[in-house]
């Protein structure tokens, strides 16, 4: 009898391109022609990465260390016809005169149906928002903002003894799960894209590994080695690992210095709209710095604030969610509003804390009740992990935006944490600014918060007509005394986010 085959949904297609450079023939070219190679070779690039070629996907450039090759182009598409294209239109470069394919892999992004038939779904008929966006993810995927790329084929084995398609299916899908367990531990450190290739290429599966710690992608490995899907069933092919580098920095590729080129030595400085400079927040392989995201703050004058989360405000805000760092530190934060009774909400956001708190890259989840409505406040130390619990948050029930366009400027003061013995001085000195607040051009209206399960830790919601009103406050003598004054009530350091 035949095992239960589950079903699959399929995205975009897959192409990873891989070249190795005739040095020998390049060094003795005339400047003239390398020149024109690297004109060539560079606005391909770029096209491919702006998908001047199809009406989606992304595409990325990759310098692969070791003796298998020396560049990995990795191209995403919607119809196998633009690959098809690209491919040959590289061929038509004058760099590619200068290069030989080694290997490439043809495939089709997969979502399997292992654990839930709901994954198989169009993400427009998923109902749970986060599911939907996660399956969106994995059909449809930009290449990740990350600095390291692992790459391998793998089947899953079909011996006597060890044969994936004669295991029913109960014990597939458990082996299933448990792997993906593995793979949860690592959310916000390792992005994973699978891709099918079964009549397409040698393998069943290309996988894809993205990372800014090369390491995370090693121990991810090593540890899903030890779990039975791999340990009895997989077989791999050659595995390949890379750098990204901006296409424009195929010059410096070329002349062996480094890429990405560092932003102070880029000839371009931010002209293609990349910066070069290496930055800790585990989100960009080019340091994010040039979009103002590098986590650190640019003086307090209040110039530059709320500029720095555009990315992730945009990810977030169709949601209703309001996102962005707090000053000076390098996690994102999240909050959303509910008419929902606070009791009643907890109760919900419990339910997604739990599963939120086995990835490391959670730090608090809390709902707060007010006399209008309540919030719920969510932190993580990646953006990534962020905008995909913010799917998950979407769900809650009540959620409400803020009362439209004319609601303005956001600001946000999460987690003042006040001594018990002094909460009812900060309340006093709260009411005390609110009528500070009240006389200030361009406020609309603040709302003190408490945390449902610990009444001293207090969280501070503003709304202004402009970012430029709310800084006019924060540079204020009177924000500056209550600043001073909290030092003695305050029991840890607060927050601040700024809204658009």
């Amino acid at each position: 009898m035949p095992r239960k085959v589950p079903p699959t949904r399929e995205g975009w297609y897959a192409l990873h391109d891989f070249r190795t450079i005739d040095w020998n023939a390049w060094r003795d070219a005339p400047e003239r022609v390398r020149k024109n190679a690297l004109t060539d070779g560079t606005e391909f690039l770029q096209a491919r990465e702006n998908v001047t070629d199809a009406e989606d996907g992304s595409s990325a450039v990759f310098s692969v260390m070791g003796h298998k090759a020396d560049l990995l182009v990795v191209h995403f598409r919607p119809e196998m016809n633009d690959l098809d294209t690209a491919e040959r239109a590289f061929e038509r470069t004058g760099f590619a005169d200068f290069t030989e394919r080694t290997d490439s892999y043809v495939s089709v992004t997969e979502v399997g149906g292992y654990t839930s038939d709901e994954m198989v779904k169009d993400p427009e008929d998923i109902e749970d928002t986060g599911m939907a966006r996660y399956v969106a993810s994995k059909l449809y995927p930009d290449v990740p903002d990350a600095e390291f790329i692992c790459f391998y084929p793998m089947s899953k084995r079909r011996t006597a003894e060890d044969n994936w398609y004669d295991t029913p299916f109960d014990e597939r899908a458990e082996m299933m799960s448990s792997h993906g367990d593995i793979g949860k531990g690592y959310a916000g450190k390792v992005t994973q894209i699978i891709t099918g290739s079964i009549g397409m290429d040698d393998f069943e599966w290309g996988v894809d590994l993205f990372s800014n710690d090369p390491t995370h992608i090693k121990d991810l490995l090593y540890e899903m080695r030890f779990d039975e899907g791999s340990s009895r069933f997989a077989e791999f092919g050659s595995f390949y690992f890379g750098r990204r580098f901006p296409p424009e920095d195929l010059p410096a590729f070329m002349s062996g210095n480094e890429v990405p080129v560092p932003e102070d030595a880029h000839p371009h400085g931010d002209s293609h709209g990349h910066a070069h400079a290496h930055g800790d927040d585990g989100e960009s392989p080019h340091g994010e710095g040039g979009h103002g995201s590098d986590g650190h703050h640019h003086g307090k004058s209040g110039d530059d604030e709320g500029d720095e989360d555009g990315d992730i405000r945009g990810e977030l805000e169709d949601l209703d969610i309001y996102a962005g760092k707090p000053h000076g530190e390098d996690v994102y934060a999240m909050v959303l509003y509910s008419e929902e009774d606070p009791e009643h909400l907890f109760d919900e956001v419990d339910g997604l804390r739990k599963n939120f708190d086995h990835y490391d890259t959670h730090v608090k989840t809390a709902v707060y009740g007010g006399s209008d409505r309540s919030a719920v406040v969510s932190l993580w130390k990646t953006q990534s992990a962020a905008e995909t619990a913010g799917g998950f948050l979407a769900d809650l029930p009540g959620v409400v935006a803020r009362a439209g366009e004319e609601s303005g400027f956001g600001t946000m003061g999460m987690f003042y944490t006040v001594k018990p013995d002094k909460r009812e001085d900060f309340v006093e000195k709260f009411e005390t600014v609110g009528g500070v607040l009240a006389d200030m051009e361009g406020h609309f209206d603040t709302e003190l918060l408490t945390n449902h399960e610990d009444e001293n830790d207090m969280f501070i919601a503003s709304q202004w007509r402009s970012k430029e009103d709310a800084m006019a406050f924060f540079r204020s003598d009177a924000f500056s005394d209550t600043v001073d004054w909290g030092r003695d009530v305050l029991a840890d350091r607060p927050r601040h986010v700024f809204l658009a």
